[in-house]
């Protein structure tokens, strides 16, 4: 019997990284350090957010034989 994850822990992760690249490109112009800053605060934002949502689940597939 198979199981699909429940992924919405990395996807907050992944979105919050996603976020803080898109702030960090409007402050490469005034530092590179600014951009890695936005990079990693988006990455504890979405870790935050990650930890927030809960841990990943097995769902059980839909119908009898999948």
């Amino acid at each position: 019997m198979k199981t699909t994850l429940n992924m919405n822990g990395s996807i907050a992760i992944g979105g919050g990284l996603l976020a803080g690249l898109g702030g960090g490109f409007f402050l490469l112009e005034t530092s590179a350090l600014f951009f890695v800053g936005c990079l990693l605060g988006g990455l504890g934002v979405g870790m935050i957010i990650a930890s927030l949502v809960g841990k990943e689940k097995a769902v059980p597939p839909k119908g009898k034989d999948a």
